[in-house]
């Protein structure tokens, strides 16, 4: 089954043409400035094509995707009937949507009914949902929601200290995010650990510009940093994570902006970026920090120690941990932040292998054998997720 997945943003649309059967990526790209001038990043027979296209909507940019896998030079596909399906990433699914769901008019309507708690997300999502029925009609479209394996958080992890009522008429509590990337990994991680995973206690951590730690307890998620939205949590690459709450209305009067300006900032202007007046990305920050900027070292002091408190936290919250992972770009590939984070677990008896630490981009295990918890860095593929789920499926 060749199943193409469909990641859809606001300006963008990320695509993968996936073989079920191998799970194999045959193809995959990446579609820019939708509504603007237009770029697609096309990569298919081990070679990488940047091409110009004139992308005035979302619709026109699956056509364009379509046309390039049919191509007779650079496609993969001699005709869209070898597509026998569309997997779409969903940002989020409320209480709604505790698993994935092939889509209907009916799921459709319901999906929207979510659309306040990801304001920015969802209605983009739904565009590529949109672009794919029109273009391939008939072609079953199944929608992969980031919350839904976070949906078996118990009520004392999910529910915050505010007046039921919020909870009761708006569905404020926490959701948690990257919920494919958490499933994905813990399922991996079980595996190569050597756990039967639905006996075990195990932390993962998406480390990436967006950064998320779950605790998943027998298979299934207990607890996660990202709350409502995906603002709370940890300190990212530009998101604050946790702040005191009353810290909007202070800094709202002192600058004479508004709440939702501030948000904007807490979410695009913050974290590693706004504490270091640098970067959001770590590698240039790690070499700030060598040539001696403080506000660098102070940043990734910062990030590094949330990521610490969190693993702390959710190792006494599981009852003990059976494996560690890090994934996502910085936990597969920056050997220097992996070094500062695991060698900020000593008192959980982790010790860090070094030689297994310079490799990136690789599964692999990090730590020596007499650390008392395995650290394993182990590569996401959130594509190859929503490609499993659509095959589960269809």
């Amino acid at each position: 089954m060749r199943i193409l997945v469909v990641n859809c943003g606001s300006s963008t649309l990320k695509f993968q043409l996936i073989d079920s059967e191998t799970e194999e990526a045959i193809a995959s790209g990446l579609c820019e400035r939708i509504g603007l001038d237009g770029s697609i990043t096309y990569k298919a027979h081990g070679e990488k094509y940047e091409l110009e296209f004139a992308l005035p909507d979302h619709g026109v940019a699956i056509k364009k995707v379509l046309d390039m896998l049919l191509d007779e030079k650079l496609g993969v596909l001699s005709s869209l009937s070898e597509i026998n399906a569309v997997g779409h990433r969903l940002v989020h699914g409320g209480e709604k949507f505790s698993s994935s769901v092939i889509i209907t008019e009916e799921i459709i309507r319901e999906i929207e009914s979510c659309n306040d708690l990801a304001p920015l997300h969802n209605p983009a999502n739904l565009l590529g949902v949109r672009a794919c029925q029109k273009v391939m009609p008939g072609v079953p479209n199944v929608a992969v929601f980031d919350t839904a394996f976070h949906q078996t958080m118990p009520k004392k992890a999910y529910l915050y200290g505010l007046p039921r009522e919020y909870y009761e008429k708006y569905g404020v509590r926490r959701y948690g995010f990257h919920g494919t990337s958490h499933s994905f990994v813990s399922d991996r991680l079980a595996k190569i650990a050597g756990l039967d995973k639905e006996h075990s206690k195990m932390i993962i951590c998406h480390i990436g510009s967006g950064a998320s730690i779950s605790a998943v307890k027998d298979g299934k998620s207990i607890d996660t940093s990202m709350g409502m939205t995906p603002l709370e949590g940890l300190v990212m690459g530009t998101r604050s994570g946790d702040i005191d709450p009353a810290i909007l209305e202070y800094i709202c009067e002192k600058e004479n902006i508004s709440v939702s300006e501030l948000t904007s900032i807490l979410n695009k202007k913050s974290g590693a970026l706004g504490l270091s007046g640098i970067s959001s990305d770590y590698r240039d920050l790690l070499a700030a920090a060598e040539d001696g900027d403080e506000n660098a070292k102070d940043a990734l002091e910062v990030v590094v120690y949330r990521i610490t408190k969190y693993i702390g936290a959710y190792f006494v919250a599981l009852g003990g941990v059976d494996a560690i992972a890090l994934t996502a770009g910085v936990g597969e590939n920056s050997m220097k932040m992996r070094e500062r984070i695991l060698n900020s677990l000593g008192a959980l008896g982790i010790v860090m292998d070094p030689e297994a630490n310079a490799v990136a981009g690789e599964e692999i295990l990090l730590t020596k054998p007499e650390s008392k918890i395995p650290v394993w860095a182990v590569p996401t593929n959130e594509e190859l997720a929503i490609a499993r789920e659509t095959a589960r499926l269809v």
